[in-house]
């Protein structure tokens, strides 16, 4: 078996689906269908009840996400996002936002995360001035 550190998880073991070369610089490992791997533990990742740091990072990364992105997604900082990295600490709300965001992103239904990001946007808009109206219908936004 081969454990699979390079993606920053250390509880990653390969059973096949690699092969180990001689090189001049010492042994290099193959992984068969690299993207399909990091799909399927991204998945295992994404249904377990928590997630530690590493893998939260791991997550993250597999998106393509930046942390500020991130951040911006899950409504905080991006310095709150590396502590989370770093420690392992994650809110249990955002650790299930966050997973949503991945399985449903992974399976090719973006919409939960273009709302959150329409969400985040709406946030990031801040009105001066909200005028409302007295109508036969009741209040309304006044027509601007």
């Amino acid at each position: 078996m081969y454990h699979y550190t390079e993606i920053g998880l250390q509880n990653v073991w390969l059973a096949n689906g690699y092969h180990v070369r001689k090189t001049p610089y010492g042994k290099a490992v193959s992984i068969e269908d690299a993207d399909g791997l990091h799909r399927a533990i991204g998945k295992a990742l994404a249904r377990k009840s928590y997630l530690t740091g590493a893998e939260f990072r791991f997550l993250r990364k597999e998106l393509d996400l930046s942390q500020h992105r991130l951040a911006d997604l899950l409504g905080t900082s991006e310095q709150t996002v590396a502590l989370w990295e770093k420690r392992g600490k994650i809110p249990k709300t955002a650790d299930r936002m966050f997973r949503a965001i991945y399985l449903e992103t992974i399976d090719g239904n973006v919409r939960l995360k273009e709302l959150i990001e329409r969400i985040a946007d709406l946030d990031r808009k801040v009105d001066k001035k909200m005028i409302f109206e007295d109508t036969a219908q009741g209040w309304l936004p006044a027509a601007a």
